[in-house]
């Protein structure tokens, strides 16, 4: 009977140990589990007030613009003319698209001569 005592108390302590050790783990799991939620629900936030300052830092510039882009203080100037250069390429290239969608012919031969052509100079427009 000794070695079924000895055994049974063996598998007791065996028995409380992985529950101890269980136990831990989950308690280690929960932890962790808690601190990914919270660095994930930080990232988020630091993602949104990130957005908030790009945002306002475009609303700033785009005001500034718009207010002193013929006197631009010096710091600010080689900005304001690359933006103003960039807005007018953008609009000249407008005029083209403008230009190729009016285009009546829309056959593959004429779509193929207008990618090829150069686009028409001021000076053929003032003939």
């Amino acid at each position: 009977m000794a070695n079924y005592d000895d055994f049974k108390k063996k598998a007791k302590d065996a028995i409380d140990t992985i529950a101890d050790v269980s136990i831990e783990a989950y308690k280690m799991a929960e932890e962790k589990a808690k601190i990914f939620a919270k660095r994930a629900k930080l990232t988020a936030e630091i993602t949104r007030e990130r957005t908030i300052v790009r945002r306002s830092h475009i609303s700033i510039g785009t005001t500034y613009y718009e207010l002193h882009k013929d006197a631009p203080e010096e710091a600010l100037k080689q900005n304001c003319e690359d933006i103003t250069n960039a807005l007018d390429r953008i609009a000249a290239m407008q005029r083209q698209l403008e230009d190729l969608k009016n285009r009546s012919c829309s056959c593959d031969s004429c779509d193929e001569d207008a990618e090829d052509a150069e686009p028409e100079s001021k000076e053929d427009d003032a003939k």
